[in-house]
């Protein structure tokens, strides 16, 4: 059997869809199964770069990469790039031939692709859906962009959802929109999960954080409108001066403005993304770990990847999210403080609410460890293959 998978992002680019797709590709290596990745090189932040080439083979596995325009996080940037990955995809599986399509995306492009390339050989497709881009675009772009290209938006989302025979959600809270419009698919819920890098620097006992000095604050991850950090770290760090000291590691669309509204605040320490390795350094170092969105009605749906890594290791979690990410960490996380999006007053209280001690989360790590959701996510995708054949 071969299987074609299609993913904008891959290892070692540095974001959720790249290291989900990667943990999948090698839980799958384990199955009698040739596997294709038609992918990207490293792109998703135009300041941090990895090395990768565009072929390799290992084993049942080949990978193609494509190199893209260079981008920023503008809508026409982001375009440009994903034709020049459409292209990609279409030359390098042109001549091929596979048993089945799998596709896992987040802005709906890539399992448009996904969904061209099984219809064009008459394939079956199986997707994994880690957001809802017509929601998401109606409520981050303005009116005036949105109210000419949403009809088309739609209508691509209706042609790629009506080809899939199976579709995975990553988020439960995506679970109604979907059964409201796609009833007759097959879905799944394997969600994300924790990585080996964060089971490995979970805790094993409890200490004390916080010491005497300020409460280090750390958020990681992307800075964009979707996260709204500009909106919040400003007025914290302000309320917050003599008490806490934030250290913002990412970068995205709202970067510079962020900069500019934190230049006077000296507590207040903006870095560039880091590797993984480094990464995990960094959370070792912070007393409490800051989680944002947008207070728009979409991300109510979201599941951030953010909370699996943030979660194993045993730190305080300061949220600001609503919806069902509210709902997953009040009731899966514990020493937890979730404030509706934006809302400063409720967010400082939160804050006060907070445990400064880290503590292991051994039940939640077991529960959503990477490896164990992936080998049962090849699974079904195995089985997949084995009934559409």
């Amino acid at each position: 059997m071969k299987l074609l998978i299609i993913s904008f992002y891959y290892a070692p680019d540095l974001c959720a869809g790249s290291f989900r797709c990667s943990a999948l590709v090698e839980a799958l290596q384990d199955h009698d199964l040739d596997i294709e990745v038609v992918t990207t090189l490293p792109n998703r932040y135009a300041g941090f770069s990895a090395d990768a080439v565009e072929y390799e083979q290992h084993g049942n596995v080949t990978i193609h990469r494509v190199q893209l325009p260079k981008h920023e996080s503008g809508m026409f940037d982001q375009a440009k790039a994903f034709n020049s990955f459409y292209k990609f995809a279409k030359e390098v599986t042109k001549n091929q031939c596979y048993d089945a399509v799998f596709a896992t995306s987040s802005r709906l492009f890539s399992a448009f692709l996904g969904a061209r390339i099984a219809r064009q050989k008459r394939l079956p497709l199986y997707l994994d859906i880690r957001d809802i881009f017509t929601d998401t675009l109606g409520d981050v772009l303005p009116s005036y962009l949105t109210w000419g290209a949403m009809p088309i938006v739609r209508q691509i989302e209706r042609y790629t959802f009506n080809t899939a025979k199976r579709i995975n959600l990553v988020s439960n809270g995506f679970s109604e929109y979907f059964s409201q419009r796609y009833a007759d698919c097959e879905y799944r819920s394997f969600t994300n999960g924790i990585d080996r890098e964060f089971i490995d620097a979970a805790p094993t006992s409890s200490k004390p954080l916080g010491g005497e000095g300020k409460i280090k604050v750390l958020y990681a991850g992307n800075l964009g409108e979707g996260q709204g950090l500009h909106k919040i770290i400003p007025s914290l760090a302000r309320n917050l001066a003599d008490e806490c000291e934030f250290t913002v590691i990412g970068a995205g669309g709202r970067l510079e403005q962020l900069q500019r509204e934190c230049a006077e605040l000296p507590n207040v320490n903006l870095a560039p993304p880091v590797s993984r390795c480094a990464l995990v350094d960094a959370y070792r170092s912070a007393d409490v770990l800051f989680l944002h969105l947008n207070d728009y009605e979409a991300f109510e749906k979201v599941l951030p990847s953010k909370i699996f890594e943030y979660a194993a290791l045993g730190k305080p979690i300061w949220a600001g999210v609503g919806g069902y990410a509210a709902e997953f960490l009040r009731e899966k996380v514990d020493n937890c403080a979730v404030f509706a999006p934006g809302d400063v007053k409720e967010a400082l209280s939160g804050l006060t609410e907070l445990r400064l001690e880290e503590k292991p989360r051994d039940k939640f790590v077991a529960e959503f460890s990477r490896t164990r959701i992936m080998n049962a996510m090849a699974n079904d995708v195995v089985q997949f293959i084995q009934t559409e054949k």
